[in-house]
């Protein structure tokens, strides 16, 4: 009897085989799985319909998308998680880890730039306009450091929308580099920057400690208070009373004569000066009441903002045609266009004066807003933050209160493009969160009260832990179990990596294992009950899935009762039939299995000519 079933069965693989040759090369059937679907569009940056558009870069960019990764930066007591901006998962670990301080920007947030503890300063991205200023136009998705720049301690930085990118230091040097079609580098011509060069016209003896930067024209602030502007000029946005461009650094000075400012921020072609008693001056375009003067006409030189008087404004913010000034108080005002809501006064109306918006909030500490979009921001004393105005696609016309901690994640997840508002500084005071310490302990001796030999090697953990994290073991650490009193806990049935792989797990919600590993943790997984663990056994598996495997894979997926894992291990097979049919894997597997397969890819239509 056991003689003709084995006849039986090799008689069944060679039909098989013989039918497998038959099947098309791409082994097309009812069971291939459907296409994947398009990406989604490139947002696009919507003007508002009175402001002149900047002047569009030499070419379009392609966006850059890459799985999201884990990496946080600490600002101000909040923790930003820098995977939320596509370009960062690019860095690996220990990339992340020496980041000091960042910025992403471009026209569709496609360039960064960051500068680690070691006052490295490295870019990565598209490279339009050659404004990563690594010498050519290449982009790149390796970050390349900025050789030039190398020891310099950087406190400033801006960008246009060229883009033209401003940095300045601690010991109050300014940089220019990128688009340069209207001088906005300062450098006495309209050659594009391909590296960072060193701006010294009319600005001998001064020592620069911010920058901004509009679409095409620049803005330079002193320690002694004096306002430089340069570049673009066709509405006025330098301050020097004409509207010709201006190929250097000028002193702004009109009503700015003798008065000492502490802030600048710049609209799309739009200039506005904080002052040291809380003044607000602004200059340039006009036509959607951005400069907050009670019309809409042009400013060729400063302008006080007269409504303000008798407050003192603490910091000022500009979005593409729109303010946002924030008083010493905590009271919020903003003007200017109002296309998409970005005032937050609940309608869609421009104010060419400054109003008051969340006066019936708690007290605001912090405003946000970019040149290059219509997005608003605020934060709160207690640490809420509301967004407004544009976000990704949304007309918000009221303040709406978001689940962030921070304002950069606003603009990170809602701003279109999303890129930066400011360059983010990371305070390292040692903190660490409740996740990070966990993933820091684990498998550490110093700290831990148990250990399991798995091969003869030891994993070092803490019961506590286990005891939170897994039902498995709170079961296994009562006084009626014997493993509750032991030190060493001897484990025979899974390997050293498997686990490893699963203490692991339970420190850090993450699985690192090749598929065939994954196997086995999938088997520990489905004996422990733990779901979440399985379903990412699973992903593990199917991403790692080959012609070689796809059987191995498949006979594990009916053995552990993962039915979605085997579907989709069937239909793999199905679709590469002929080749899987080949591999020792097939031939090895035991016959019950083998005539199910068989029936079931019979009825997908897998054996049709």
């Amino acid at each position: 009897m056991l003689q003709w079933f084995q006849r039986s069965e090799l008689a069944l693989r060679l039909v098989v085989m013989e039918r497998c040759f038959s099947v098309s090369r791409d082994g097309s059937g009812l069971c291939s799985p459907p296409p994947p679907a398009s990406p989604p569009p490139c947002p696009h940056v919507l003007h508002s319909p009175r402001q002149p558009p900047p002047i569009p870069p030499s070419f379009s960019p392609s966006v850059l998308t890459t799985p999201p990764r884990q990496g946080r930066l600490s600002l101000a007591g909040a923790m930003v998680d820098v995977s939320k901006w596509p370009l960062f998962s690019l860095l690996s670990a220990e990339e992340l880890a020496t980041v000091r301080q960042a910025c992403v920007f471009g026209t569709s947030a496609n360039e960064a730039i960051y500068i680690t503890h070691g006052n490295e300063v490295f870019v990565i991205g598209l490279n339009s306009s050659s404004c990563l200023g690594t010498g050519d136009s290449l982009s790149t998705v390796v970050p390349k450091k900025l050789d030039f720049l190398q020891g310099k301690k950087v406190v400033s930085l801006s960008y246009g929308s060229g883009p033209h990118v401003l940095l300045t230091t601690e010991d109050g040097q300014l940089f220019a580099w990128g688009h340069n079609g209207y001088s906005q580098l300062g450098n006495g011509n309209t050659n594009q920057g391909l590296s960072p060069l060193l701006v010294t016209a009319n600005l001998q003896n001064k020592k620069v400690r911010e920058v901004a930067c509009g679409s095409h024209h620049s803005m330079a602030l002193c320690h002694d208070g004096e306002v430089f502007a340069w570049g673009y000029n066709n509405c006025g946005q330098i301050g020097s009373g004409s509207t010709a461009n201006q190929p250097y650094p000028r002193r702004v000075t009109g009503c700015l004569q003798g008065k000492t400012a502490v802030g600048i921020t710049c609209g799309q072609t739009s200039s506005m000066a904080l002052i040291d008693n809380g003044e607000v001056y602004g200059w340039g375009y006009n036509g959607n009441g951005q400069l907050g003067v009670g019309n809409n006409g042009n400013q060729l030189t400063p302008c006080r903002l007269a409504v303000l008087q008798g407050l003192c404004m603490q910091q000022i913010v500009s979005g593409y045609s729109h303010c946002l000034a924030l008083t010493d108080e905590g009271l919020l005002y903003s003007w200017g266009a109002n296309t998409y809501g970005q005032l937050g006064t609940g309608n869609k109306n421009n104010h060419l004066s400054p109003v008051q918006i969340m006066a019936d909030k708690e007290r605001i500490v912090e405003v946000a807003a970019c040149h290059s979009t219509h997005t608003s921001a605020a934060k709160t004393q207690s640490g809420q933050v509301y967004m407004w105005g544009q976000c990704r696609g949304q007309s918000i016309v009221i303040p709406h209160l978001t689940h962030f901690s921070n304002t950069d994640d606003v603009f990170a997840c809602f701003g279109t493009p999303p890129v930066m508002w400011r360059l983010m500084s990371v305070e390292h005071d040692g903190f660490m969160t409740v996740a990070e310490a966990l993933r820091k302990e684990f498998d550490s001796p110093e700290t831990s009260d148990l250990k399991f030999s798995v091969d003869g090697k030891c994993i070092h953990v803490h019961k506590a832990v286990l005891k939170i994290r897994c039902e498995h073991f709170r079961s296994m650490f009562r006084s009626q179990w014997t493993e509750d009193q032991q030190e060493v806990i001897e484990i025979g049935q899974f390997s050293y990596p498997v686990y490893r792989s699963f203490l692991q797990f339970l420190y850090t919600d993450t699985v690192d294992l090749p598929p065939e590993d994954a196997i086995g943790l999938l088997d520990l997984a489905t004996s422990y009950c733990e779901n979440r663990l399985k379903r990412l056994c699973q992903q593990i598996i199917k991403r790692g899935i080959t012609v070689g495997n796809a059987f191995t894979l498949l006979s594990a997926a009916i053995r552990y009762d993962a039915e979605d894992l085997e579907v989709f291990c069937f239909r793999f097979c199905v679709n590469h039939l002929t080749q899987v049919t080949q591999t020792g894997a097939f031939w090895q597997v035991d016959g019950a299995m083998l005539k199910e397969f068989i029936s079931k890819a019979s009825r997908c239509g897998a054996f049709k000519n």
